[in-house]
């Protein structure tokens, strides 16, 4: 079955440009969403009850208040009632996510792997702040990513094929020919979430045991189950790869600015798995093939 693939123009006759305006608009209302998320998650609070408010007077923020981006602008970042300032983080995250989800959109495309793709992108941005500010991955989080993975891996290839997934392609998947595409297809996301998960979780263990220092939270490994199992074991390696490089040249300049060098400083790895995580999303393949024929003969 080969991948249902249209054009927004096409399906509505209306022009493309509207589109991307809707996805931004879109992902600027799930980024207002995450900002919930990001400071509740961690504080063990309802993401749903009790409606916004300002943190520090307790005024229930408006709607007319709550318009993702410009209210902050408009409000010149303060509060309305108690002109306490509010983080800039909120409607950075707000940016951020409709940004990044005109990417997913101009990259992927108008087919049934896009919510997917939104979905995944909107999680790793809410993993990557949370582990920016609290220095944790939350369970609430990563299991249902992982879970929501798993299904995706198994529904697709029954109802729109398996050529979603790119690791389909490539050994070892193509040594199970012949058997049910969903079959495959879990046994990809095992081995992703093997090679994602796994490897960051031996890593750990192995520094543990030779320096008796943790390396590698948990929450890193359960992020990178769910990361591998949708993304599969090519790109799973790439965005741990990606999330070391980074990690390493921002660790280095934290370190070089530092007046008293600290070479335990601890960085929150999570934010460069989670960089990683959504290049290999969108230029994963392009990255491994541009690699491939530039250095592999």
């Amino acid at each position: 079955m080969s991948i249902l693939l249209t054009s927004f123009e096409a399906l509505t006759g209306l022009p493309e440009a509207i589109s991307y305006a809707f996805v931004f608009l879109f992902g600027s209302i799930v980024g207002s969403f995450l900002n919930v998320v990001i400071h509740r998650v961690p504080n063990e609070q309802s993401i749903v009850f009790p409606n916004s408010a300002c943190p520090n007077c307790k005024m229930p923020i408006k709607a007319y208040d709550n318009i993702p981006i410009f209210s902050w602008i408009i409000l010149w970042g303060k509060c309305r009632g108690c002109k306490a300032p509010i983080s800039a983080r909120y409607p950075a995250v707000e940016l951020l996510t409709a940004l990044l989800f005109v990417l997913v959109y101009w990259q992927i495309g108008l087919n049934p792997f896009l919510p997917v793709c939104l979905v995944f992108a909107a999680a790793i941005v809410a993993l990557v702040f949370i582990d920016a500010e609290h220095m944790i991955l939350p369970n609430v989080i990563t299991y249902p990513l992982l879970i929501f993975t798993l299904l995706v891996r198994i529904i697709f290839p029954l109802i729109f094929g398996w050529e979603y997934f790119s690791d389909m392609r490539f050994a070892p998947a193509t040594y199970f020919i012949g058997y049910p595409a969903w079959l495959v297809s879990l046994i990809g996301a095992f081995l992703g979430a093997l090679a994602g998960g796994g490897s960051l979780w031996l890593v750990g263990e192995a520094w543990k045991r030779f320096r008796g220092v943790d390396a590698m939270g948990l929450g890193d490994v359960k992020m990178m189950l769910g990361v591998g199992a949708l993304l599969g074991w090519r790109l799973a390696i790439l965005a741990i790869f990606l999330a070391a490089f980074s990690g390493a040249v921002i660790g280095v300049a934290v370190i070089a600015r530092q007046k008293e060098k600290d070479f335990q400083t601890q960085i929150p790895f999570g934010i460069f798995l989670g960089i990683g995580s959504l290049l290999a999303l969108l230029f994963g393949e392009q990255m491994i093939a541009w690699y491939l024929g530039r250095f592999v003969t």
